[in-house]
């Protein structure tokens, strides 16, 4: 999943596809680098980020996402916007990624009457609430991932209740959303706690400051924490990946595959 942030103000790529020009651009850019699905986002999801009304998110996203529609692209619609869903869905969007962990259930009931996918990833407070970059308190979970598994299957139910199928909505455990960096590595190291829901687990890695807890960084120097956290993710079975850098991460995984095969040809021979 390619990451196009049509925003001034994303943690990492704020400005950089802001102009219709430019987003449709970097949609091209995404596909020629091997994205399977582009997520789409008109509002920036940094901590202390300010909300994005809906009109305006739909002004910023509408171009790239008619412009990935004539290319046939999968696309993904990065929103907790009901109104945003409903009209992305009309022009041609499949999935719905919504990072409020469903605080507002509506958006599930225009997913399902748009026949989506919803991703539901897990999230406590908005974003505008936080402060701190991978900054949360060690309290906040007596074990974060059952807490993260129980509050996400809560949002599910929620889901599903408003029409969803409960195999169309799929698991983000949220790395790096009210979770300080150790809680985001444990969450890596133990996602086989999620796989047994029988939905993708859709893990978003890219860029984030838990990276820098091994070795501070800005998240321009960010891409090999990246890569080595999506192969950790994929070992412990990630489905999806949502990344910044689409080729380096496919070459990573494209390589690591094939070291995997080699070697499983050589244990059997």
């Amino acid at each position: 999943m390619g990451v196009l942030n049509v925003t001034p103000d994303s943690f990492h790529d704020g400005g950089r596809h802001f102009d219709p020009a430019d987003a449709c651009a970097h949609v091209d850019a995404l596909l020629a680098d091997g994205a399977d699905l582009i997520d789409i986002g008109g509002e920036s999801t940094r901590p202390g980020s300010v909300p994005v009304s809906a009109g305006e998110q739909l002004r910023r996203i509408e171009p790239a996402i008619e412009w990935a529609t004539k290319r046939g692209a999968v696309i993904s619609i990065d929103t907790a916007s009901p109104e945003v869903a409903e009209r992305a869905l009309a022009l041609g969007a499949h999935v719905i990624n919504d990072v409020s962990c469903l605080a507002d259930p509506s958006l599930a009931r225009v997913t399902a009457r748009g026949n989506g996918v919803l991703i539901v990833m897990h999230s406590r407070e908005p974003m505008s609430v936080l402060t701190g970059y991978s900054q949360y308190p060690e309290s906040a979970y007596s074990d974060v991932a059952v807490d993260v598994l129980a509050e996400w299957r809560r949002a599910r139910d929620r889901a599903v209740a408003q029409g969803m199928s409960a195999a169309d909505v799929w698991l983000d455990p949220g790395i790096g959303f009210a979770k300080n960096a150790r809680q985001s590595f444990e969450l890596l190291q133990r996602l086989g706690h999620f796989t047994h829901e029988g939905v993708p687990v859709v893990v978003g890695p890219s860029r984030k400051s838990f990276i820098s807890a091994v070795g501070a960084a800005p998240s321009d120097e960010r891409l090999g924490g990246t890569i080595a956290a999506c192969l950790h993710a994929v070992d412990r079975g990630a489905h999806v990946l949502r990344v910044h850098d689409v080729r380096a991460v496919r070459q990573a995984l494209d390589v690591s595959r094939a070291a995997r095969d080699a070697r499983e040809v050589a244990h059997a021979g």
